[in-house]
């Protein structure tokens, strides 16, 4: 129904670029850290620093991030689900998530970090930027742009939650004549 955008094969690839323009940027692995936003930014947060440990030969450390409760488009959760076991004070932090879209989840995520410390930077990386904001934020590190209609949906499978990677762009128009 869909058009697949990147397969397996190509994710790899693609963090693979990504984890080495990271590097490049950070001058190597030294005071960096990796934070994926949950749910979908997570797996792809630890495969980033995953690649990157195995450029560098030191670990670079994953953490992830639950935004809910910082979101001002739905209650707040009884639960905080982030666990970043590392100090986030003074480093370089590379904020990770599988779409950036309106940027609203990426605000969220900006508020729910500083609870961690403060960081000396903060980049941003995404696999996917698919456009629309409608806040002024921009990624740092992007895997693939992809130029959507407001209505089209980006799904980004990762096999952690849908046994499989890949990324599907469904138009509106055909997700409409898929209704019929």
């Amino acid at each position: 129904m869909g058009e697949v955008i990147l397969d397996a094969a190509a994710m790899k690839r693609t963090l693979g670029r990504m984890a080495h323009e990271v590097l490049e940027a950070n001058g190597g692995s030294e005071g960096l850290v990796v934070v994926g936003i949950l749910r979908r930014g997570y797996p792809v947060a630890k495969r980033l620093a995953f690649t990157m440990t195995q450029i560098e030969g030191e670990t670079v450390p994953c953490g992830k991030l639950d935004t809910r409760a910082f979101r001002d488009d739905s209650p707040p959760p009884q639960t905080d689900d982030s666990e970043i076991p590392f100090e986030v004070g003074g480093k370089n932090v590379v904020l990770v998530d599988e779409v950036v879209f309106t940027g609203r989840t990426i605000r969220a995520a900006l508020d729910a970090l500083r609870r961690f410390g403060r960081p000396a930077r903060v980049w941003l990386a995404v696999l996917v930027d698919r456009g629309h904001r409608e806040l002024p934020i921009q990624p740092d590190f992007v895997g693939k742009v992809v130029e959507t209609g407001r209505d089209d949906h980006i799904d980004v499978r990762v096999h952690e939650f849908d046994g499989d990677d890949e990324v599907v762009l469904t138009r509106a128009d055909d997700r409409e004549t898929a209704l019929r």
